[in-house]
């Protein structure tokens, strides 16, 4: 057999295998067996590097390239959808939905409510094409790279089966209970910050800029939605099953009905059935069957008036409480952590939950060996919401009080005015302060330094290589390409990634420092105001507090981080290696009062520049960025795709809605 035929057959094969196991959940050869065909594509390709193919099944392993993500609008907005919470509200939607089609006959179809990231991907002549997140609904990231690594998407329909030449499929990406357990074990071990949920472990993983790392979670999805110009037919349920014959993981979880009482009995069997399901879920989704009937139905600003969620009631369970443990955040906060019998609660096994802080602990009047209420807030993060004290006795334990010390380093708590939280306040030599403040030095919009992750600063961290930010400055290669030298590679990458990080402006380099309570708009607020790190070290605190946005609290950590000789040793190392440590000439140059005082919403997708270079204008000419419209907008800086809601509460209040180019020339002027 020639060499093309032989990769093409074992990429027919290996598709086929992929698709049997992830979508049908029929396995027909062993994971031995799968990785022996696997190995030898490999190698076939590696060999053959003229046959190479973007959609072959080895893509899937991801890589371990960095990308950057951008932002793609989406050509049918992804709004989100009405929640309900009880049945009457059920019933008010489906007389909402017979009102609205005039007595006309309709369905429904029921189906779960998959508590994941929501994902449109575009497929052309059968080949998947993009993969956007929801994003703001306008617009989404283009996480296309990653998506080809979750092994139940498929990368080529199967020929044959009639599928249009262009449409977009909308799901779920959703992390399994098995994997996410399994990857919070892992992180415990390594005594890393756990994911509060599946929903969030997926996110984030998705947002990797490592495919490799995002190939190595197990991510899952459904699929529940069919747009395009020539999809199937009307039936939204029988384009879905369709879909199915096409490759699509299509959810069994769904049914049409044609009756109030049918939906009440999907709820009722589902809010059983659910905690056996191997991914989470939150509620019921139920949208009138018909396309036609949907259009006509039509939609609010917000949400389409076909579809409505019905979320189930949060679970609750019963179990012991047998220690409270504190755990210390990068900032210092100190959080009470409840460990508790383990329990079975909305599909998983829960030991651990979070107490929030001291205030909490004394409101629950919490004894160790009480039995406590335990519920998933949202179905995901576990919280304790009761005591049954009928059952307290002379047996339980003394009350659960909240330490007066750090349990990393034994230094005494405070608490600033004003925070609910207690803080430990030796922020230089408290370890997972430090390492936390490492991994906030080194994120996107601090130093981004993209080739490290908070594994690697544990790791190194561990072996004494760094002990504070400006030691990633002074990493040599040969420290850190392994003992055998195999990573020699990225050890290349890393050190470049850093040395390239002295080149950010003096803004994030404000942000990164990581002082207490300063987040990236206060730090641009200070890097504009004394444009020096000089100036701002030698701040007076009233000084401070003349900048807008800036209080008793931001102001007097400041003074603080400035007054500790440790920080100044820092600071005066990152000087030396170059890091940026004022305003360039030309951020002088270009900033101005033009919009002083003004308080500005950007939306929509623009042209000209990106929505971040609109923001950074914004700030670099007085004005502040705000999320949402009120009636202290000075006006509405408007892209193609503008939210409908927005727009009319703009219009409502009077608020002026101006154009790139109308823009341009204000701050020009």
């Amino acid at each position: 057999m020639e060499v093309k035929e032989q990769i093409e057959r074992l990429r027919k094969e290996l598709d086929r295998h992929n698709y049997n196991y992830y979508v049908l959940n029929a396995p027909e050869i062993s994971d031995q067996e799968f990785d022996r065909m696997m190995r030898e594509l490999q190698d076939l390709e590696a060999a053959h590097p003229e046959f190479d193919d973007p959609d072959s099944p080895t893509k899937r392993v991801g890589s371990d390239l960095n990308q950057e993500f951008v932002q793609v609008p989406h050509r049918y907005p992804m709004l989100s959808l009405a929640n309900t919470y009880n049945k009457q509200e059920v019933a008010d939607f489906y007389e909402r939905v017979r009102t609205g089609l005039e007595g006309e006959p309709f369905e429904i179809c029921c189906e779960m409510k998959y508590d994941g990231l929501s994902i449109s991907l575009t497929y052309e002549n059968g080949r998947l094409t993009r993969a956007v997140t929801r994003g703001d609904g306008v617009q989404g990231d283009d996480v296309t790279e990653n998506v080809k690594t979750i092994r139940c998407i498929p990368l080529r329909l199967q020929q044959g089966t009639g599928y249009p030449k262009e449409f977009e499929i909308r799901g779920e990406i959703l992390m399994p209970w098995a994997s996410f357990e399994a990857l919070n074990r892992e992180r415990e071990e390594r005594e890393e910050p756990l994911f509060a949920n599946p929903r969030n472990a997926a996110s984030g993983t998705l947002k990797s800029k490592n495919s490799a790392v995002v190939a190595s979670r197990k991510l899952d999805a459904y699929l529940y939605y069919l747009l395009g110009d020539d999809i199937p037919g009307d039936g939204h349920y029988e384009n879905l099953q369709k879909a199915r014959e096409w490759g699509f993981k299509i959810s069994e979880g769904m049914k049409k009905v044609s009756s109030l009482q049918g939906i009440y009995d999907f709820i009722d069997y589902w809010d059983v059935e659910r905690k056996n399901l191997p991914v989470a879920t939150d509620g019921i989704v139920l949208k009138v069957n018909s396309l036609r009937q949907q259009r006509a139905l039509g939609y609010t600003a917000k949400s389409p008036r076909w579809a409505i969620a019905y979320k189930f009631q949060a679970e609750r369970a019963r179990t012991r409480l047998n220690a409270v443990t504190f755990q210390v955040g990068r900032t210092g906060a100190v959080t009470p952590v409840a460990n508790m019998e383990p329990v079975q609660l909305a599909g998983t096994v829960v030991r651990r939950a979070t107490l929030h802080n001291a205030d909490v602990m004394a409101q629950l009047d919490l004894h160790i060996g009480d039995m406590v209420y335990v519920e998933k807030g949202g179905e995901i993060i576990p919280k304790i919401v009761g005591v049954d004290k009928d059952v307290r006795g002379p047996a339980t334990g003394p009350k659960a009080e909240f330490t007066t010390h750090c349990p990393e380093c034994g230094t005494a708590l405070v608490r600033y005015e004003g925070e609910a939280a207690w803080y430990c306040p030796n922020d230089t030599a408290c370890p997972p302060q430090i390492k936390g403040r490492i991994e906030h030095f080194i994120s996107r919009r601090a130093m981004d330094i993209d080739s490290l992750g908070p594994e690697t600063v544990d790791e190194y961290f561990r072996r004494g290589l760094i002990h504070d930010v400006a030691d990633l400055y002074d990493i040599r290669v040969e420290q850190i390409n392994g003992e055998d030298g195999t990573r020699e590679k990225s050890a290349k990458k890393i050190v470049q990634s850093i040395a390239e990080s002295t080149k950010v402006p003096f803004e994030r380099v404000v942000f990164a420092l990581g002082i207490r309570f300063v987040g990236e708009i206060a730090a641009k607020a200070l890097a504009r105001h004394f444009k020096s790190m000089d100036a701002l070290a030698a701040a007076t605190l009233d000084e401070l507090l003349q900048i807008n946005g800036i209080g008793m609290v931001i102001a007097e950590s400041v003074i603080r981080y400035f007054h500790d000789e440790s920080n100044l040793r820092i600071v005066d190392r990152l000087r030396a290696k170059g890091v940026t440590m004022a305003l360039s000439e030309e951020e002088l140059n270009a900033h101005s009062d033009i919009l002083a005082g003004q308080s500005i919403v950007v939306s929509g997708v623009f042209s000209l520049h990106s929505r971040d270079e609109y923001k950074t204008m914004i700030e670099q000419n007085g004005g502040k960025n705000v999320g949402s419209i009120s009636s202290k907008t000075a006006f509405v800086l408007a892209g193609a795709n503008m939210g409908p809601a927005k727009l009319e509460k703009a219009n409502k209040l009077g608020i002026p809605v101006i154009s790139e180019e109308e823009f341009l020339k204000r701050i020009e002027s």
